[in-house]
């Protein structure tokens, strides 16, 4: 356990943190998980959703740019092929 005040306070806003991102990270598997289950019909809006959540993810920190680039490709790319 942390001595110093100013470390005590670091570790409380660290676990704040991580629960923010780990929260955020769930919502962003589960949108794309409702990408993949969606009927055709659907999918579009579907996937309009799950890439604006992770443009917010980068927005905010939780994700780094290239990685939401690679995880939107992959989003749209399962999205296109599921069309055929």
């Amino acid at each position: 356990m942390p001595q110093k005040k100013s470390t005590v306070k670091r570790l409380r806003q660290t676990e704040r943190i991580t629960a923010r991102r780990r929260a955020e990270k769930s919502r962003l598997a589960t949108a794309v998980k409702k990408v993949e289950s969606a009927p055709p019909e659907e999918r579009d809006a579907r996937v309009r959703e799950a890439v604006s959540k992770i443009d917010k993810a980068v927005k905010t920190g939780v994700l780094k740019k290239r990685t939401a680039a690679r995880r939107k490709s992959r989003v749209m790319k399962k999205s296109a092929g599921s069309d055929a």
